[in-house]
């Protein structure tokens, strides 16, 4: 086993070689099994334990045993208590995804401030298969039936190529010393449910069951590549990105054979879940939009519109005091006395200061505004500017208006109001420029 894992890492995982690893260990057979081989083998490495203080005096149990083994072999130990409890409820999330972003948040302060290169963890081939059943059983995409990776950036599973049963005849074999994890025997997690009653009677009904699902994770993973081929092309054409907005041609997308599985792909990452209302808001009417707890898709004539759930400052204002030359928040904008006219742009204006009564103020459009269009006639509300111009509601949204006494001096980034415009016998010149 232990030649077997080293020609593995000389061949698929040559780039840890002379590198700090960090081991993510449990005290548990699979871990101390991970511990004993890469202590053979000639890396620098450190060990990391988590105590989730979920199971009293056995969780206490089990670190003071990864402690002695740490000394035993000579290995730098480094160890966390947790209280996974009131995370689980602070966060409202269940006890297994609380541990799982305790553990990682401190592994990944580890890394960066013990200087290791890589985390280690001990995950095997029946892990694995556990995860793609479970994945398979609450429903995925092609991704998540590649089981687990190998290598997701700085984290390896170098054991991924052994079976559980290979695991124990080597624990056996060289009288590894393990703590047994009793949660590890209730059927209260679905994993453990998976593992005790589902992959048995598969291994009863193909003996050879590791062997299959080796290659046919190898055969999904191929799939899946082509997959990220087809969704990269696919994206590039189908999809532009402005700030931090992304928008979809509907009108191109509709055109590919399977576009609900495109969609699927590129937005399953930004947590929705009502997947149908997506999939209908393609022939929805202008405005309706999805959520999910942090993003917006929005229905917005030909396009949806993917954005980011922020902090709604319509009923805030700013304001800049006549003595002011910059100002950075909502938006970067620097104010300067000018002795000249320069060609005015969408972003940079030049005022007549006489006409201004301080303090400025910015603020986001609101019902029954109005200005006075530089180049044009009249006054124009300013909803119907938005409209002419074919602003989506996120443009609308982001849109700031710089104003006078609550009269719109210079729709940011847009367009000026000709009443505040400076000319050619203006005595104070003001420029506003937007950074």
């Amino acid at each position: 086993m232990l030649q077997y894992l080293k020609q593995h890492i000389e061949k698929n995982l040559s780039f840890i070689t002379g590198k700090n690893l960090l081991l993510a260990v449990s005290g548990g057979i699979d871990s101390m099994v991970l511990v004993d081989l890469f202590s053979k083998l000639d890396f620098k490495l450190g060990i990391a334990h988590c105590n989730f203080q979920l199971r009293e005096e056995e969780s206490n149990g089990d670190e003071e045993f990864v402690k002695t083994q740490s000394k035993k072999y000579t290995i730098k130990g480094h160890y966390k208590s947790f209280d996974t409890k009131n995370y689980s409820e602070e966060k409202k999330i269940s006890i297994q995804q609380a541990a799982r972003e305790l553990r990682y948040n401190w592994f990944n302060e580890l890394l960066e401030k013990e200087g290791y290169d890589f985390l280690l963890t001990a995950h095997h081939l029946d892990d694995s298969l556990e995860t793609f059943l479970i994945n398979f059983t609450r429903g995925t995409g092609i991704e998540g039936l590649t089981g687990i990776p190998e290598v997701n950036r700085n984290v390896i599973r170098p054991l991924l190529i052994f079976s559980r049963d290979e695991i124990e005849n080597y624990a056996k074999e060289n009288k590894i010393e393990w703590r047994e994890d009793s949660s590890n025997a209730s059927d209260k997690y679905f994993r453990n449910k998976i593992r005790h009653h589902v992959i048995p009677i598969l291994k009863e009904l193909n003996p050879s069951l590791l062997e299959s699902f080796e290659n046919t994770i190898k055969n999904i993973s191929g799939t899946n590549t082509l997959v990220k081929d087809a969704l990269n092309t696919n994206f590039k054409v189908i999809a532009t990105q402005k700030n931090s907005e992304t928008y979809f041609d509907i009108e191109k997308l509709v055109q590919l054979e399977n576009y609900k599985s495109y969609l699927y792909e590129w937005l399953k990452s930004f947590g929705f879940s009502d997947w149908q209302s997506i999939y209908e808001l393609i022939h929805s009417q202008s405005g309706k939009q999805i959520f999910s707890e942090n993003y917006r898709l929005l229905k917005d004539r030909n396009q949806l519109i993917l954005s980011e759930i922020g902090i709604n400052n319509n009923e805030e204002s700013f304001s800049i005091n006549e003595n002011e030359n910059s100002i950075v928040k909502p938006i970067n904008l620097s104010i300067c006395n000018q002795s000249y006219i320069s060609e005015p742009t969408k972003s940079c204006i030049f005022v007549n200061k006489e006409k201004l009564k301080f303090p400025l103020k910015i603020r986001k459009w609101q019902e029954g505004d109005y200005f006075y269009p530089s180049g044009m006639q009249g006054k124009k509300k300013v909803s119907k500017y938005f409209k002419d111009e074919k602003f989506s509601l996120i443009d609308k949204e982001n849109t700031w208006l710089l104003c006078s006494n609550n009269e719109v001096i210079w729709i940011i980034n847009h367009r000026a109001d000709q009443r505040f415009l400076a000319n050619n016998n203006t005595q104070q010149i003001l420029k506003i420029e937007l950074q």
